[in-house]
C-alpha cells in the first residue's frame, strides 16, 4: 500500500472516455478502504494541464499541508477518531504550457509570438486530443484516433496564417474537429459560436488584446510572471499582444480549454461516478464518509461524479472543496437569467452534498479570469470589467459561486479560525491574500479550510 504523508493513497487512472484505464487499481481501492476501517474517503482531482508527474506532486504537496494542520495544535481538529484515505485521480491532461508574455512590452509592438511558438503549443497537444467520430465519418479524412494528423497539418499551416486567408480557414477547420460534436456539459462559454463562426470571424475576434481593464489585477503589475511555473494552467488564458499570431494562440487555446472541459465531465460522469457509485454499494463501507477536494478542471470533474448523468446515477457525498474551480460561477445558481439554472445546480436541490461545499476564488487567478475575456469576444461583447461577478462570463475560481440563494461570502482565514461551515450551504472564500495564481493551492489556509469542511461532516 502507497502512502503520502501517512496518509494511505490509492491512485486510480482513467482513460479519455471517461472508463477505468486500469480496473485493479479501483480493486485495490475497494480492498484497502475495507483492510484499513477507514472512516473517511478523500477524493481528490488535478486539474487539465497536469501530466501524471505533476499531478502526483500536486497530490503530495497539498497532503503535506493537510498533515501538518492536523499536526498544528493551533488549528485545534480532533481527528484522533478519523482514518483517512486518499484516492487520487488520474486522468489524461498533459500539461499544454502557453508562456505568458507580459504587457509592458505590448502596447505598439504588434505580436511578438513567433511560428516556433505556435508550433511548439501544436506538437504539445499531441497524444492527448481526440478527434470526433461523426467528424470523421462526414469528412472522411481523419479516423477517431488521427488528432495527431490534424495538429500536424495545422502545424504545416503556421506561416501562412498571416498573409492567407485560405490557411486561417483551414487552421480553424482542422482545430475544430478536434472538438466534440456538441457539449456534454452545457456552459455559459460560447462553445457554439466557437463552432459556427468563420476562420476569418474568429481570427478577427481575437486579434486585438483585451483591454488592461479587463485583465485581473494580477496580470497588471507582475511583470516578471513571463513564463509559467509547473502546474500553470497558462493554456487557458489570454495573450497580452494582438496580431495574428495572437489570435491563432487564442483559438489554440480555446480549442484546448472546450476539449479538456469535454473530458473532465466525461470522467466525472463516467467512470469517477461509476466508481463512487460502487463505493456507496459496498455493504462494509457503509459508514464511510466521502470528501472531494479538486482543483481547476479537477472541480468540475468530481462535481459531475456526485451530480452524476441524471438524479438516478448522483452520489451522495459529505463535503466538497473546490480550489480554483475552472468552471461557470452560475454554476450552481438558480434561475441566473431569470429562466435558467446553473449546469450543476441539482448538486444544491438534490442534497448530493450533503455536508458544506467550500470554494476558493481570488482575482489574483489569471487562468481562470482571463479566459472569460476570450468567451466575451466570442459574443461580441466588449466590456471593462470582463470576467468579473457581473459578467455571465465569469468564473468560479475568480469570483466564487454568483445568483446561488445557498452561498455566502467570507475570507480564506488563517489556521485556527473559526469557520461556521453549514450544511448544503456553498461558502465562497476570497483568497487574495494566499493564493497569488491558478496553481497556488499548497497552503496551510487551504488545507485548513479543507479540514474544517471535512469535519463539520
Amino acid at each position: 500500500m502507497n502512502t503520502l504523508h501517512d496518509f494511505p493513497f490509492f491512485p486510480v487512472e482513467f482513460a479519455k472516455d471517461g472508463s477505468l484505464f486500469n480496473p485493479a487499481q479501483a480493486t485495490a481501492l475497494l480492498e484497502g478502504l475495507r483492510a484499513t476501517q477507514s472512516t473517511d474517503l478523500l477524493v481528490i482531482s488535478h486539474g487539465w494541464n497536469n501530466d501524471m508527474a505533476e499531478a502526483r506532486n500536486l497530490y503530495g504537496r497539498f497532503l503535506g499541508e493537510v498533515r501538518g494542520v492536523l499536526n498544528d495544535p493551533q488549528a485545534r481538529l480532533d481527528f484522533a477518531a478519523r482514518r483517512l484515505v486518499v484516492l487520487g485521480v488520474l486522468w489524461p491532461s498533459k500539461k499544454f504550457a502557453d508562456a505568458q508574455l507580459t504587457p509592458g512590452a505590448a502596447a505598439g509592438l504588434g505580436s511578438p509570438i513567433s511560428n516556433a511558438m505556435l508550433v511548439a503549443e501544436l506538437e504539445r497537444l499531441k497524444s492527448t486530443t481526440d478527434t470526433s467520430a461523426t467528424d470523421a465519418q462526414l469528412k472522411g479524412t481523419f479516423a477517431a484516433s488521427d488528432a495527431d494528423a490534424r495538429l500536424a497539418q495545422a502545424q504545416q499551416l503556421v506561416p501562412q496564417l498571416e498573409n492567407d486567408p485560405a490557411a486561417r480557414q483551414q487552421f480553424v477547420a482542422l482545430l475544430r474537429g478536434l472538438l466534440p460534436d456538441r457539449d456534454q456539459i452545457i456552459e455559459i462559454d460560447e462553445a457554439a459560436k466557437f463552432r459556427s463562426l468563420s476562420g476569418e470571424q474568429l481570427f478577427d475576434r481575437f486579434k486585438t488584446p483585451p483591454p488592461a481593464t479587463a485583465l485581473p489585477p494580477e496580470s497588471l503589475t507582475n511583470s516578471a510572471d513571463v513564463a509559467p511555473a509547473a502546474g500553470h494552467a497558462a493554456g487557458i488564458g489570454s495573450s497580452f499582444f494582438g496580431g495574428i499570431k495572437a489570435a491563432a494562440l487564442n483559438i489554440l487555446n480555446l480549442t484546448t480549454y472546450y476539449q479538456m472541459k469535454e473530458r473532465a465531465g466525461l470522467v466525472g460522469q463516467g467512470g469517477a461516478n461509476e466508481l463512487l457509485r460502487r463505493i456507496r454499494a459496498d455493504q462494509q463501507l457503509r459508514a464511510l464518509k466521502i470528501h472531494l477536494v479538486g482543483h481547476s478542471f479537477g472541480c468540475r470533474l468530481l462535481t459531475a461524479a456526485t451530480a452524476g448523468a441524471d438524479a438516478a446515477t448522483s452520489v451522495v457525498v459529505d463535503s466538497m472543496t473546490l480550489l480554483q474551480g475552472a468552471f461557470s460561477h452560475y454554476g450552481f445558481s438558480g434561475k441566473y437569467d431569470g429562466k435558467r439554472d446553473g449546469f450543476f445546480r441539482r448538486v444544491l436541490s438534490d442534497r448530493t452534498v450533503t455536508g458544506p461545499i467550500v470554494v476558493s476564488h481570488t482575482r489574483n487567478d489569471r487562468a481562470v479570469g482571463t479566459m472569460y475575456p476570450l468567451a466575451s469576444r466570442l459574443a461580441g461583447q466588449a466590456a471593462s470589467a470582463i470576467g468579473g461577478p457581473n459578467d455571465q462570463y465569469g468564473g468560479l475560481g475568480s469570483n466564487g459561486a454568483q445568483k446561488t440563494p445557498e452561498a455566502t461570502n467570507g475570507q480564506l482565514e488563517a489556521v485556527g479560525f473559526a469557520y461556521a461551515f453549514g450544511p448544503g450551504q456553498v461558502h465562497n472564500l476570497k483568497a487574495d491574500t494566499y493564493i497569488h495564481g491558478h496553481s497556488d493551492i499548497c497552503h496551510p489556509q487551504a488545507a485548513y479550510a479543507f479540514l474544517k469542511a471535512v469535519a463539520a461532516t
